[in-house]
C-alpha cells in the first residue's frame, strides 16, 4: 500500500542528494569574473580613458605659426637690393594666437563634465553586467531544480505505471488508467526537453557575458533560495535617485550645458595674436617687428545665436533628467511590485500549498491502489504537485531576477 509513497520518498532522498555534486558555480565568482573579463566594461573605461585626455587639449594655446620670407628690390631674386635699399630684406616672423582670458579653461571645464559622465558609462556597464550575469544564472538554476522536479516525477510517473498495469492485468483497472499514465509520461519527457533547451540558452548568455567559448561549461548554479525582501519602495526609490549613474550622468550634463552657455557668452569677448619679427637688412641695420591684433566680435547675430543654442541645449538636459528620472521611477516600482509579488507567492507555495497538494497525491495513490478512487483523480493530484513545483521555482527566479533589477538601476545590494 505504501509503495508509491516510499518511491516519492527515494526520489525526494536522491534528489537531495544529486543537489549537493561538487559540480557547483557560486554567484559571487561569475560576477567577478565577468567584470574582468568582459569586453563591455573594457570599452567602456577606455572611452573614459580617451575623455580624460580632451580637458589638457581644450586648455592648451593654439599653436604659434612661424612666417619666413624676402623683401626684394630691382628683381624679384632673393637677396636683390639687400643692403642697398632700405626695403630689401629677408626676415623671419612668429605669431600665437590668444584667446580671452577664461575661454580655454571653459572649453576645458565642458571637456572635464564629459569625461565625468563617461565615468558614470563605466559603472552603468559595471552594473549591467552584474544584473545580466545574475539573470542569466537564475534562470539557469530555474532549468536544473526543474529538471530536478520532471526527473523525479518521471520515476514516480513510472512507478505509478508499473501500478496501474498490475492491476489491469489483475482486472481491477481498466485500460485507460495504463494509457492515461503513458500519455502523461511522454509530456513530461517532452517538457524535460524544454528545460534542457533553455539551460543551453542561458548558459550560452552566461558564456558571452563571461567571454568564454559558447561551447564551455558553466557548472550548476546554486539552489534559489527563498530570502526575506523586507525593503520599502520609498527607500530603494530614493536609492535609485541618488545613486543610479545615468541619473548622475545627466546630473553632470546639466552641469556641462550650463558651463557651455557661459563659453558662448564668452565668445562676445575679443581674442588677440602677438606677433614679433626679425629682418635681415645687409650692411644696413636690422629691423624688428613687434604687432598686438585684437579680433574683434563685430558679428553679434551670431553670437546671440549660440548662446540660445546652449540654453536650448541646457533646457533639453534639465528635460532629459527629469524624463530618466521618472522612468527610472516607474521601472523601479514594476520591478519592485514583481519582487514583492513573487515572495509572496513562492512562500504561499512553499508553506501552504505544496503541503497540502503532496498530501491529496499521497492520500490518492493510497486509496488507488485499494481502488478506492479512480486512476483519473491520482493523475489530477500529480498534475497539480507537478505545476506547483514548477510555478514555485518559477516565481523564485522571477523574484531573484526582479531584485537584480532593482539593484541595477539603485546602484545599491537589496537583498544581503
Amino acid at each position: 500500500m505504501h509503495v508509491l509513497r516510499n518511491v516519492l520518498i527515494a526520489a525526494l532522498v536522491s534528489a537531495s542528494a544529486s543537489a549537493q555534486s561538487p559540480d557547483r558555480v557560486g554567484l559571487a565568482d561569475l560576477v567577478d569574473e565577468a567584470l574582468r573579463v568582459n569586453p563591455e566594461i573594457a570599452a567602456a573605461a577606455n572611452r573614459y580613458d580617451a575623455a580624460r585626455q580632451r580637458p589638457t587639449q581644450e586648455r592648451s594655446l593654439p599653436d604659434p605659426m612661424v612666417s619666413a620670407g624676402y623683401s626684394a628690390s630691382g628683381n624679384p631674386l632673393p637677396g636683390a637690393g639687400l643692403g642697398r635699399e632700405p626695403t630689401a630684406n629677408i626676415g623671419v616672423m612668429m605669431s600665437q594666437e590668444l584667446p580671452y582670458p577664461g575661454k580655454r579653461d571653459l572649453r576645458a571645464s565642458i571637456a572635464s563634465r564629459e569625461a565625468d559622465a563617461q565615468l558614470q558609462e563605466i559603472s552603468a556597464a559595471r552594473l549591467n553586467i552584474v544584473a545580466r550575469v545574475k539573470q542569466a544564472y537564475y534562470r539557469l538554476a530555474y532549468t536544473h531544480a526543474v529538471s530536478d522536479v520532471l526527473t523525479r516525477n518521471l520515476e514516480l510517473l513510472d512507478t505509478l505505471l508499473e501500478v496501474s498495469e498490475g492491476r489491469y492485468a489483475a482486472g481491477q483497472a481498466a485500460q485507460q488508467d495504463v494509457i492515461k499514465a503513458q500519455t502523461q509520461l511522454s509530456i513530461l519527457e517532452l517538457q524535460l526537453e524544454r528545460v534542457r533547451q533553455e539551460r543551453a540558452a542561458r548558459e550560452g548568455d552566461l558564456a558571452a557575458l563571461l567571454n568564454r567559448p559558447a561551447t564551455a561549461r558553466i557548472g550548476r548554479p546554486d539552489d534559489l533560495q527563498l530570502t526575506a525582501f523586507d525593503a520599502s519602495l520609498e527607500v530603494i526609490v530614493a536609492a535609485a535617485a541618488e545613486h543610479a549613474p545615468m541619473l548622475r550622468r545627466d546630473q553632470i550634463m546639466i552641469d556641462r550645458s550650463l558651463i557651455a552657455v557661459d563659453a558662448a557668452r564668452r565668445e562676445y569677448k575679443p581674442d588677440f595674436a602677438l606677433t614679433g619679427g626679425y629682418y635681415y637688412m645687409g650692411a644696413m641695420p636690422s629691423m624688428y617687428e613687434v604687432r598686438f591684433d585684437v579680433k574683434v566680435p563685430l558679428q553679434r547675430a551670431r553670437r546671440a545665436a549660440a548662446v540660445a543654442e546652449r540654453l536650448s541645449a541646457a533646457d533639453e538636459a534639465r528635460s532629459t533628467y527629469d524624463s530618466s528620472r521618472l522612468a527610472l521611477q516607474g521601472r523601479v516600482q514594476e520591478d519592485f511590485q514583481m519582487a514583492s509579488t513573487s515572495v509572496r507567492l513562492a512562500r504561499l507555495y512553499r508553506d501552504t500549498v505544496l503541503p497540502q497538494a503532496h498530501l491529496a497525491l499521497e492520500s490518492s495513490m493510497t486509496s488507488y491502489q485499494t481502488g478506492a478512487v479512480e486512476f483519473l483523480s491520482v493523475l489530477t493530484n500529480f498534475g497539480s504537485v507537478l505545476e506547483y513545483e514548477m510555478t514555485y521555482f518559477d516565481e523564485l527566479a522571477s523574484y531573484h531576477a526582479a531584485v537584480s533589477r532593482l539593484e541595477q538601476m539603485t546602484g545599491t545590494p537589496i537583498v544581503h
